[in-house]
């Protein structure tokens, strides 16, 4: 069981007494005499050490009793790295709960994912975040309720199943606990500019990350290799389509200086929660870019590169099958033969959806879709289509599993016994589907270039050694490493 850093005192005092907005998610404070628990960049005066006590999640704050601060709003802190940087049961628990299990099947389906007894996940979460899984789910759903109450003119009725609560009676109850307001309270009191009128289903937000956050090769990726359909770049935006539990939604995802802004609209609004955490682990913002580039920066070939554009994060996805597909589509193609096959299956296979803004024609083709198509049509190489058909395949029938539960190194296992895959397909979908920080890519064309170019080893085997000492941040070394090239994903579009 891994040690949270709310259990060393000592450095978790430093961080409220200086106001450390990069602590913000690590921990939680609440203050004895007061009642309430902040983030530790909390604006007000530092409580006396002897009146704090610190915290692994806000849950755990409220389950002791605890309701949030109306100033500093630590509901609203990015989440912590550590659900994204590591694969155990407990990290991969907090990725099923962020992406609405608890909600649509209860701890029974959270713990059938990942293979466990309900005791045992229970036992798990409890000890090392101080909640279990229902607690963890209600903090989140009234975290979703507060988003709603105050940015759209809503319905408290229509905000309440929209949060995930099964009655309005629970909805109040929870808000009125955790934030002392009652929703209407709530809703009173949030800024007029922060209250968007909106079209039915469609909402403004903002995602909060811990700086530095480099937008270049995080968007630039995005953009450079869009389908067609699926995905745009439009008025300083990346939008795209979503395939959500519910229904379907589009999500527009503008970078600003200290926050990206976040349009969403949805067919069901029960897919806010799992919208959210989808476009957050797209864009990699509950990452540390302290941690991550303090390690990269050791390296005196590397360190340049982090100081010239520090915060890079690796770009994600929002459907972990859609990037191994499109993954195979790209294998030994350039961007723009990959972006052509994928858009001819979107053309062919995928689900038509009406975006009001226009520009946006269909969702991704779903596993099931592709599975059934006729091999003989896919304009590819022989080879490429067997490999094409055996993962569609897999990924149908549930023998291959790419969802936020798996395991990292398993997953990659199964996949490299796939026809067709080797290292660097397996690896890739580690890095930017499974979300592995360590995922490594020394075939990669372009890390070998900027190897040469940099004077790191030449050869695959003796890069992977040379980055040892990068680890566990591997796949942000690729980001920088990428971004010593001319290619149009490491540029904000213009």
């Amino acid at each position: 069981m891994q040690t949270g850093m709310h259990t060393d005192t000592e450095r978790c005092l430093r961080a409220v007494r200086s106001k450390d907005a990069r602590f913000d998610g690590w921990f939680f404070t609440a203050v004895l005499t007061t009642g309430i628990y902040c983030r530790p960049s909390c604006p007000v005066v530092s409580p006396k050490p002897a009146n704090m006590t610190f915290h692994p999640s806000a849950a755990a704050c409220q389950q002791a009793g605890f309701r949030a601060c109306k100033r500093c709003r630590p509901d609203t802190s990015p989440g912590s790295p550590e659900w994204n940087r590591r694969a155990d049961l407990t990290a991969r628990a907090m990725r099923l709960i962020a992406d609405g299990v608890v909600d649509r099947e209860g701890v029974p389906g959270l713990a059938a994912r990942l293979g466990y007894s309900t005791r045992q996940i229970e036992r798990q979460l409890l000890a090392e975040l101080g909640a279990g899984p229902l607690a963890l789910a209600r903090a989140q759903r009234a975290q979703t309720a507060r988003l709603l109450v105050e940015t759209t003119p809503l319905p408290m009725a229509d905000i309440a199943f929209a949060a995930g609560f099964a009655s309005i009676r629970t909805f109040n109850d929870t808000v009125r606990e955790v934030y002392a307001l009652s929703p209407s309270e709530l809703r009173t009191r949030a800024p007029r500019n922060r209250q968007t009128r909106t079209a039915p289903g469609a909402l403004s937000l903002r995602l909060p990350f811990r700086t530095p956050l480099n937008p270049d090769n995080l968007f630039g990726h995005l953009a450079a290799t869009a389908v067609p359909g699926v995905e745009e770049w439009r008025d300083g935006a990346y939008r795209r389509t979503l395939r959500l539990p519910y229904g379907h939604g589009i999500v527009a995802l503008t970078p600003n200086p200290d926050h990206i802004g976040c349009r969403l609209t949805l067919s069901d609004l029960r897919d806010l929660t799992v919208a959210i955490s989808r476009c957050r682990r797209l864009l990699d913002l509950d990452a540390d870019p302290a941690a991550v580039d303090d390690q990269l920066r050791a390296d005196p070939l590397l360190a340049p590169l982090v100081d010239k554009a520090p915060g890079r994060r690796v770009p994600r996805t929002v459907d972990e099958a859609e990037f191994a597909v499109r993954a195979v589509l790209g294998q030994q193609v350039s961007t723009a033969a990959a972006r052509t096959h994928a858009a001819r299956l979107v053309t062919a296979h995928g689900d038509p959806v009406d975006d009001p803004e226009g520009g946006l024609t269909h969702l991704f083709p779903s596993t099931q879709a592709l599975a059934a198509v006729d091999p003989e049509n896919l304009a590819m190489p022989r080879t490429r289509r067997t490999t094409f058909t055996t993962l569609v395949s897999h990924l149908a029938d549930g023998s291959v599993n790419l969802g936020v539960e798996c395991d990292w190194a398993e997953t990659r296992t199964r996949l490299l016994d796939l026809p067709g895959f080797g290292p660097w397909t397996a690896d890739v979908i580690a890095m930017r589907a499974l979300g592995d920080p360590d995922a490594f890519l020394p075939t990669d064309l372009g890390i070998r270039r900027a190897a040469g170019e940099l004077g790191l080893p030449a050869t695959p085997a003796a890069l992977t050694a040379r980055a040892a000492a990068w680890r566990p941040w591997r796949a942000y070394a690729v980001q920088y490493l990428w971004a010593t090239d001319s290619h149009p994903i490491n540029f904000l579009p213009v």
